[in-house]
């Protein structure tokens, strides 16, 4: 049983069984926004959630031998020769596999080209499952390097890419608002309240939640953020794109890269820094990332703070 996992017979399964049952839900799902006007879908989001996640696949299917190639490669010199047969393998198998996923998400929100891959995931005013299936495009053409080094520890890259699967499959069923919370496993799981904070583009939110199964990664990295009901969550990006067109969602930071690498008088440094850098980063000191407009956030809600307590003094 365990060499069947071991190989791309058991990578096939964990789709073939899971595609079904998402296809039930997301059906579910539509009927209860339709019955309840909801308003959850459109029809022109759910086309557009559709021809990305055909056009991933396809580019996952064209890399998938390249991909494997180097994780093997890395995989022959491994450090360890783990024993595959046994139920702790497969734990840390799946606990490192997170893990590895956690960095290679925080990587695509912290630096720009990367963003502009990962962008595709967010740039949506809707949140329901089938977001989930809306894929960063040209994501295959770097993933398996943030695998890689888990097969030079030296577990087999057919486990690795199982239980990656296994991780997807979970992380689609958090594309949810119907879900409110989910009691004691909201300490240890990603929710669907915690990944609707990380699809929030209110400043509060932003880069919150990166984990794709278990949420104690950010809790132990620094950056949790529970969904606050104070704070409404609103969905998509900021500023928004001019157009929800399939050439605009796809390339839509790329045209902004092109843009500012344009301008004259550029170093090679800030060439460097416009395409790898935070998103919003400027060589001009104009620009605002993420970490300025939230400390700006919470030096104004701590001002707040000090003004009440100063007057009720």
């Amino acid at each position: 049983m365990m060499d069947y996992f071991m190989s791309e017979n058991g990578l096939e399964s964990v789709y073939a069984w899971a595609i079904p049952v998402h296809a039930a839900v997301i059906l579910a799902e539509m009927i209860y926004s339709s019955v309840a006007q909801a308003h959850l879908y459109s029809r022109k989001d759910l086309f557009t959630n559709i021809y990305l996640a055909l056009m991933n696949f396809g580019l996952d299917l064209v890399m998938k031998a390249f991909a494997m190639g180097v994780m093997f490669f890395f995989f022959s010199f491994r450090l360890f020769d783990f024993d595959m047969g046994t139920w702790y393998y497969w734990v840390l198998c799946f606990l490192a596999t997170d893990l590895a996923y956690y960095f290679h998400h925080l990587v695509d929100h912290k630096s720009r080209a990367f963003w502009a891959v990962h962008i595709t995931h967010h740039n949506s005013e809707y949140f329901n499952l089938t977001t989930g299936f809306r894929s960063p495009v040209f994501q295959p053409l770097y993933r398996y390097l943030f695998f890689s080094p888990l097969a030079f520890l030296g577990f087999n890259p057919w486990t690795i890419m199982v239980c990656y699967a296994v991780g997807q499959v979970y992380g689609t069923w958090v594309h949810t608002q119907t879900v409110k919370k989910m009691g004691f496993l909201e300490y240890i799981l990603v929710t669907p309240s915690h990944h609707r904070v990380h699809h929030g583009c209110n400043i509060k939110y932003l880069d919150r939640n990166m984990g794709m199964v278990f949420i104690f990664w950010d809790k132990i990295f620094g950056t949790f953020e529970p969904e606050d009901p104070k704070v409404p969550v609103k969905f998509g990006i900021y500023p928004k794109m001019p157009d929800d067109g399939p050439i605009t969602t796809l390339l839509y930071e790329w045209q902004k890269i092109a843009k500012d690498l344009k301008q004259p008088n550029l170093t090679i440094k800030d060439r460097f820094n416009y395409i790898f850098n935070s998103p919003g980063w400027r060589h001009d000191g104009t620009g605002k990332t993420v970490k300025d407009y939230q400390r700006e956030y919470w030096e104004k809600k701590n001002r707040k703070k000090e003004q009440i307590h100063e007057k009720s003094a």
